[in-house]
Formats: C-alpha cells, sequence, structure tokens
C-alpha cells in the first residue's frame, strides 16, 4: 500500500536536452498542490493478424511519454533580484529569465531555444522520472483566493523505479504564507491606465506542448503560442471604458495586475498590447453587473507580449 499524499516533487533545469539533471531535495523542491500524473502516455497499435479464429489482438505500446500537472502559490523569494522558486518552472514554458541583482527578476516569451528539465515525483517510495520536459501555465486570480500557476508538462517516458523517499528543503516555500488576492494585497489592476474593479482573472500562456517521436530524435517540442488573457469586471459606463467598441475597432491598450505590496514579494503581470476580443454575455453577481471579457496579447518587436516580474 502506498499514499498518495506522501510524496515530493523535484524540478531542475537540464543542461543538455533530455539529459537528467539530477535534482536534489536540498535545492530542487517544489511546493505543489493538484498534483495529476498520467505516467505513460501514448498509443497502444494492435497488431492487426489474421486468424482462423475469434480473439482478441496483442497490441503494442507506442509514443509512450509522461505528463503531469500540479498548481504553485504566486509568491516571490522574499528578496529583490532572487528567482521565486516557480522561475524554474516558468523557463520550461518557454520563458526567459532577466535578472536585475538587488532589484528584480522578469519572465518574459521567448521563442528558441527553449529550456527543458527534469522532473522527478516520489510518491510513497516510487520515482516517476520525466526527462526533457517542456510545458503550459496558466496564471489564475479570484477575489479572496490564492493565486496560483497552474502548470502542465510532458516529458520522456522513464520506467518508474523503487527510490526511498527524499528529505526535501521547502524553506519559505512553507513558512512564508501566500497572499490572498483583496484589495490590500492586489493594489493595481488597470486596463489603458484606467483601474477597474476586478473579479477574477486568467493569463493562459498558450503553449502547444506535443510529443515529437522519430528515429534519432525523440522530444518533447512547443512549436506554438497562443497567448489568452480574459478577466471579469465590474462593469463601467461606457464613456470609461466601451468594451465593444474596442473589440469592434481591434484596439489594443495595456493591461497591468499587480499581486503584493513588500519587495521580494511583488508580482507584475505586464501585457503591453492587449487587443481586446468581442465580449461576452454580461452578467451579474449580488445585483451587480459584470463583463467578462478578453484580450489577445500580442507582441510588438517579438518576445514581449506579456513580462511577470518578481520585485
Amino acid at each position: 500500500m502506498q499514499y498518495w499524499n506522501e510524496k515530493t516533487l523535484l524540478f531542475k533545469t537540464e543542461t543538455t536536452y533530455g539529459v537528467d539533471a539530477v535534482p536534489t531535495g536540498a535545492a530542487n523542491a517544489i511546493l505543489a498542490t493538484d498534483v495529476t500524473l498520467s505516467a505513460m502516455e501514448g498509443q497502444d497499435v494492435s497488431r492487426d493478424l489474421q486468424l482462423p479464429f475469434h480473439g482478441a489482438q496483442g497490441t503494442v505500446p507506442t509514443n509512450v511519454h509522461s505528463k503531469l500537472s500540479f498548481k504553485v502559490e504566486l509568491k516571490g523569494s522574499g528578496a529583490a533580484g532572487t528567482p521565486p522558486v516557480c522561475g524554474a518552472l516558468l523557463r520550461a514554458c518557454k520563458c526567459a529569465e532577466v535578472i536585475v541583482a538587488g532589484t528584480s527578476v522578469t519572465y518574459n516569451r521567448v521563442s528558441n531555444p527553449q529550456s527543458s528539465a527534469t522532473i522527478y515525483l516520489n510518491i510513497d517510495g516510487t520515482l516517476y522520472k520525466l526527462l526533457g520536459a517542456r510545458g503550459n501555465v496558466q496564471l489564475k486570480v479570484a477575489a479572496q483566493g490564492i493565486i496560483y500557476l497552474e502548470f502542465e508538462f510532458w516529458g520522456l517516458f522513464v520506467e518508474p523505479a523503487a527510490q526511498s523517499k527524499p528529505t526535501v528543503t521547502l524553506g519559505t516555500q512553507l513558512s512564508a504564507f501566500p497572499l490572498v488576492a483583496t484589495s490590500a494585497n492586489t493594489p493595481v489592476f488597470t486596463i489603458g491606465g484606467t483601474a477597474h474593479v476586478l473579479r477574477s482573472l486568467s493569463l493562459n500562456f498558450g503553449n502547444t506542448v506535443e510529443p515529437r517521436m522519430l528515429i534519432g530524435q525523440e522530444q518533447i517540442v512547443s512549436p506554438m503560442t497562443a497567448e489568452l488573457l480574459e478577466a471579469t469586471i465590474n462593469a463601467v459606463p461606457l464613456a470609461t471604458l466601451n468594451p465593444f467598441a474596442l473589440a469592434r475597432a481591434s484596439t489594443t491598450q495595456a493591461i497591468v495586475l499587480q499581486h503584493g505590496t513588500v519587495p521580494g514579494n511583488i508580482c507584475t503581470l505586464s501585457v503591453p498590447r492587449a487587443q481586446f476580443r468581442r465580449p461576452g454575455p454580461a452578467t451579474q453577481q449580488q445585483g451587480i453587473v459584470e463583463w467578462p471579457l478578453s484580450w489577445v496579447p500580442l507582441p510588438n518587436i517579438g518576445n514581449d507580449q506579456l513580462t511577470l516580474a518578481f520585485t
């Protein structure tokens, strides 16, 4: 018998694609929630034999790979200029890491080259390993809730093996509680420089991720990206914001969300050119009209459609 809750997650950026980076519990532990593992994804190909009797056909597993999803709390490292724990995860989701010592760590999109990672998931003595892992991430914000980064990774399959549970160092991941999304903790949400009342926000980084299994080269690839930003806000007079006219004209405006107020724990999402899409049907909560809005983050000179900065 094995206990699902007795698990450790280790994550480390690879130097060479698909070569085990050997993450350790002391340096590479990730505190996650809602962990879901599909250890052996792929297809089962029938042998399609022509036999003189009836019966099931044997199958051969092919295109075998692994898939792992989980959530981590959005929070800084506690020291401005020091990468947050989620930094390595973001790098494996087509993001570049730019460090300004003592000031900031900023993540922006990257097309190529793309980083990859080695992931170890130990569930009560069984090690599930993903090599060459790449993935997608969604930022989820809800009023009065914990803000999460929701990750989904695909990796090259490695047969699970027995391994003693590693000793992990979680440090401030465990001791530093996340900030709930409130007016005080999330002081900035603006559309086109104007503050709005926000119920929820979701940013899908939109990475297409899939296995590419060829003779002589097996990889997890991410050939395309298409971000999507969605938010539900209080409806306002059209003189203040007219999303219908803006969508009709395919107008772009800057969108900024800041969470946290203390240096070392401030995270700011910036989308400089968010193109308005057609608003969804108006809704109401507690008798107040709310607008579900969505935008397409557009690049300007390339790979600059959004930034996630920790300061």
